[in-house]
C-alpha cells in the first residue's frame, strides 16, 4: 500500500536519515541576514528623510508581498483567498489615504483607509462568487482574514506619516520595535526560565518579555523627546504599548506557522526568509503606534 515498485530495493536506514540530518543542521547565513537587513533598513532611513513617497513604495510592496505569502500559505491548508483585490486596492488605498491625511486631517485620511479596506472585502466575497459553493464560508474567511491581518494593521503607518513631524515618528516606531526583539533576546537568551506559550514559541519567555518592556521604555523615554516631541513620560508609555504589541505580534506569526506547518513564510529577503517573517512584529505594534503618538505626542 505504500505504492513502492515490488522489485525496489529499499535503501538502508542511514541513508534515509542522512537527509533530515543535515536539514536539521541548516540554519541562516548570518553574513547575508545582516546585509539585507542593512539594506533594507537604508531604504526605509533614506526613504524618510529624502522621499517620502518611496516609503510608501516600499510599504505597499511590503502588504502585497506579504498578503501573498499569506494567500500561499492558507492554500496549503485547503484555505483560497481571492487575492486579485487585495493587490490591486492595497496601493489604490493607502495613496489616498495618505493624500488626503495629509491635506484633510487625519479623521478623513483614516475614513478613506477603512472605506478602502471595506471594499476589498466586499471585492473579494464577489470574487469568490464565480467558484463552487462548498467551501465558499472558508475561503471568505481565508480572505478577510488576509484583508485584517495585513493591510489593515500596517495601513495606519500612512496616517503615522501623515502627521506633524510624521517621518520622525515612523522612524521612531521603526526604532522601538526593533528594540523590543532585542530586548527579549538578550534578557531571555540569559535569565529565561519560565515560557511563555511553549506550544506557540518555545524560546519566549516572560523574563524576556520583561526585557522587551523595560529596554523599549527607557529607549522611548529617552527618544522621544528629542525625535517627536513628546514628554518623557508619553514616550515611555508608547514604548511599553510597542513592546507588547511586537510580542503579540510574534506570537500570532508564529501560531499561523505552526497551523500551516511552514518554517518560513518566503524566501524573498536574503537570509531572513519572506516579507512576512520581518513583518512579524511589526503588524500590531502600526495601529498601536499610529493610535498612541496621535493621543500622546
Amino acid at each position: 500500500m505504500s505504492g513502492q515498485d515490488p522489485g525496489e530495493v529499499s535503501p538502508p536506514a542511514e541513508a534515509v536519515a542522512k537527509p533530515a540530518t543535515k536539514k536539521r543542521s541548516a540554519g541562516r547565513n548570518l553574513p547575508v541576514a545582516i546585509a539585507s537587513g542593512v539594506v533594507l533598513y537604508a531604504w526605509i532611513l533614506g526613504s524618510l528623510l529624502w522621499w517620502q513617497w518611496g516609503f510608501i513604495v516600499f510599504l505597499i510592496a511590503g502588504i502585497v508581498v506579504g498578503a501573498f505569502e499569506i494567500w500561499r500559505a492558507l492554500t496549503g491548508i485547503g484555505m483560497h483567498v481571492v487575492y486579485t483585490p487585495i493587490a490591486v486596492g492595497t496601493p489604490l488605498t493607502l495613496v489616498t489615504a495618505h493624500y488626503l491625511a495629509q491635506h484633510n486631517g487625519q479623521l478623513t485620511g483614516a475614513g478613506v483607509l477603512l472605506a478602502g479596506l471595506a471594499l476589498m472585502v466586499i471585492a473579494c466575497l464577489l470574487g469568490r462568487l464565480r467558484g463552487p459553493v462548498r467551501g465558499f464560508i472558508t475561503d471568505a474567511a481565508a480572505s478577510v482574514f488576509t484583508i485584517g491581518y495585513v493591510p489593515l494593521l500596517l495601513s495606519p503607518l500612512v496616517l503615522l506619516l501623515a502627521q506633524p513631524d510624521g517621518n520622525l515618528r515612523v522612524i521612531y516606531y521603526f526604532i522601538l520595535v526593533p528594540c523590543s526583539d532585542t530586548g527579549a533576546y538578550a534578557v531571555g537568551s540569559l535569565f529565561g526560565k519560565h515560557k511563555m506559550a511553549p506550544h506557540i514559541s518555545p524560546g519566549k519567555t516572560w523574563e524576556g518579555l520583561a526585557g522587551a518592556v523595560a529596554l523599549t521604555c527607557i529607549i522611548g523615554a529617552v527618544l522621544g523627546p528629542v525625535m517627536i516631541g513628546a514628554s518623557w513620560w508619553a514616550g515611555a508609555i508608547i514604548g511599553v504599548v510597542l513592546s507588547l504589541a511586537a510580542t503579540v505580534g510574534d506570537l500570532i506569526e508564529s501560531m499561523i506557522k505552526r497551523d500551516t506547518g511552514i518554517k518560513d513564510m518566503g524566501r524573498i529577503i536574503p537570509g531572513h526568509g519572506g516579507a512576512m517573517d520581518r513583518l512579524d512584529s511589526l503588524l500590531v505594534a502600526a495601529p498601536l503606534a499610529w493610535l498612541t503618538m496621535l493621543v500622546l505626542v
